[in-house]
């Protein structure tokens, strides 16, 4: 696998002419429209197949992958273009292997809404480790909000993917509440009934690993928050169904502010079977154009918490969005639209914009101009995804956590397939 740079005056076929591989397969992976060419500076994921089946009329998934002693799951992510689906067109190619050696294992947990469509989940169901539908709420007298979960839950399932329940404090007005949390850490009683809800939810639907995510805690509730995680923990612990921490990115135990002082790393890590490092919104909604995950903030973070957290309790949290943001940026007024790689990509082809590349935040990002307005991109790509991949491999990290699955990113994907083992 390598990763080209689109230069101004290269075309598909030139750029495939080049490495000697299939324009239509490279347009296909990297999920290029059928007409035009990529934008310039757009980062484009080149593989490079060692066996390659052209599909005769009456073939099935099922029989390709038996003829060449591989399995269905594997044609899936080698052919991201198939969509998670099984149909085939005669004619059509299919990449039965890829060339070189991976760099080891990752486990990719996913993050859904049970409102994401089904043709938006099922394509990336195949490169998943565990699915996450969020999010289960509690109620004051420590009950569960409900959750319509029975698609995700039904397509986890079908893929052979391990299903995590999510808690956390949100409301439904999308505000994670510190007196909702306030009142379940002061109460024994709540957190027990809590906890014996949570377990009786999870053997009924079928879930095999809990996710907690509780944000904006003072500081003050960060030891009570650690001694609830740890209750989790015993009580889940017999079932064989571990618990997970999302953590909020800190630089140091000292770290003032909100987001992060209710969340002691070395509390955290010891409750915990994992955790989780919520490594993204650097740039977000209401703030100035930036790198949702800049990787020097990253490395920051992944440093500290390697100094109070084993490594294969860590899963790093990668981001699979960015931002559009009109310009001039005026705080407290502008308000940045979130958009998926694939949009960012389709937005700077249709108005001419050269992609450019931050070698610090190690990001995407483009500037373009409609209706009058100026607007900044910044979003994630096939050399922000690897650097992020890497780093959770090289660092001997247990996995990563996409936040989330509701806007497509096949380029993350075809690096994941190429470069790494993905864990059961």
């Amino acid at each position: 696998m390598t990763i080209h740079v689109v230069s101004a005056g290269e075309t598909v076929d030139s750029i495939a002419g080049h490495y000697g591989v299939s324009p239509r397969l490279l347009r296909l992976q990297n999920q290029l429209p059928e007409a035009g060419q990529p934008a310039v500076g757009q980062a484009l994921v080149v593989l490079f197949p060692t066996r390659v089946h052209t599909v005769a009329a009456g073939e099935s998934l099922f029989g390709i992958a038996r003829r060449y002693g591989t399995t269905v799951c594997a044609l899936l992510r080698n052919n991201y273009f198939l969509h998670g689906q099984s149909a085939l067109t005669p004619g059509q190619e299919l990449v039965i292997s890829l060339s070189g050696a991976r760099q080891g294992a990752l486990a990719v947990n996913g993050y859904a809404y049970p409102f994401i469509p089904q043709w938006v989940l099922e394509q990336q169901m195949p490169y998943l480790t565990g699915l996450v539908p969020f999010t289960y709420g509690i109620t004051a007298e420590g009950g569960l909000v409900p959750l319509g979960d029975r698609q995700l839950l039904d397509a986890a399932s079908r893929f052979g993917v391990t299903p995590w329940m999510h808690l956390s404090t949100l409301t439904e007005a999308g505000l994670f509440s510190s007196p909702l949390a306030r009142q379940l850490l002061a109460d024994p009683e709540r957190q027990a009934l809590l906890i014996q809800r949570i377990g009786d939810t999870m053997r009924d639907k079928g879930y095999r690993g809990l996710d907690v995510d509780f944000e904006y805690l003072p500081g003050e509730l960060a030891q009570a928050y650690a001694g609830f995680i740890a209750a989790l923990r015993q009580y889940l612990a017999p079932q064989g169904w571990p618990v997970l921490a999302a953590l909020a990115p800190k630089v140091s135990g000292d770290q003032m502010g909100s987001l992060y002082e209710g969340h002691d790393y070395p509390a955290l890590g010891a409750a915990a079977d994992a955790v989780l490092l919520m490594t993204y919104e650097w740039g977000y909604t209401y703030g100035p154009p930036m790198a949702v995950s800049p990787m020097s903030q990253v490395r920051q973070v992944l440093d500290y918490a390697l100094s109070v957290i084993p490594a294969e309790k860590l899963y790093l949290g990668v981001p699979t969005y960015g931002y559009d943001w009109p310009l001039p940026y005026e705080q407290g007024v502008t308000r940045a639209s979130s958009l998926s790689p694939q949009a960012a990509l389709t937005l700077a082809r249709q108005h001419g914009a050269e992609i450019q590349y931050d070698p610090v935040a190690q990001a995407p990002w483009f500037r373009y101009r409609a209706g009058g307005q100026d607007h900044e991109v910044w979003f994630e790509d096939a050399r922000s995804a690897a650097a992020k991949l890497a780093l959770a491999s090289d660092s001997g990290l247990r996995g990563v956590g996409l936040w989330n699955l509701m806007r497509l990113f096949p380029q993350l994907y075809l690096i994941l397939n190429d470069q790494y083992n993905i864990s059961e």
